[in-house]
């Protein structure tokens, strides 16, 4: 497998790139992330959890507390990530968006 190959089986799923982008800013709770990614299910947010914290790019935190509290936080390997989200913010940000219609067409 190439290396491209390779990086877009980790991150290449849809919504993992938007998690990596919440937790950039730091540390986050289940809902945080949850609420930030507007219309997705919650299994798929915990399944892509799940995938970063196994390639080692996401820590989760248990805290013993009542109610029980988790922290999801970007590991060193998960903040390397930072020029590439940024990256492809400028190339979002100087693509012209597609209309609700065009969208629906593809």
């Amino acid at each position: 497998m190439d290396e491209l190959a390779n990086a877009l089986a980790i991150v290449g799923h849809k919504w993992t790139l938007l998690i990596v982008r919440d937790l950039l800013r730091g540390p986050r709770r289940f809902t945080e992330i949850e609420r930030s990614l507007v219309h997705v299910n919650p299994k798929m947010v915990t399944a892509r959890l799940r995938e970063l914290e196994a390639a080692g790019l996401v820590s989760r935190t248990i805290y013993a507390e009542v109610p029980p509290r988790v922290e999801y936080a970007l590991t060193d390997r998960g903040r390397e990530l930072r020029p590439t989200i940024n990256a492809l913010k400028r190339w979002g940000t100087r693509r012209p968006r597609r209309s609700s219609r065009a969208a629906e067409t593809c």
